[in-house]
């Protein structure tokens, strides 16, 4: 995951914060080659920021995994 604006080394990677905001960089501004947790994804989206139509189509892909 590239992102050139925050420094990530100042985060508790551990913490549920820091990776409800990892779910919603990817999910907006791409993977760059990650892959996405299924579990965190469905841990943590109904806590995710993100557009309604992504929510959708992510829930579409998790009801059928």
């Amino acid at each position: 995951m590239r992102n050139w604006s925050t420094d990530t080394s100042k985060f508790n990677k551990n913490s549920c914060e820091f990776k409800i905001w990892k779910l919603e960089q990817l999910i907006n501004f791409g993977l760059h080659g990650d892959l996405i947790d299924t579990v965190e994804l469905r841990t943590f989206l109904p806590s995710l920021t993100i557009d309604l139509s992504k929510r959708k189509f992510l829930q579409l892909l998790l009801k059928d995994a």
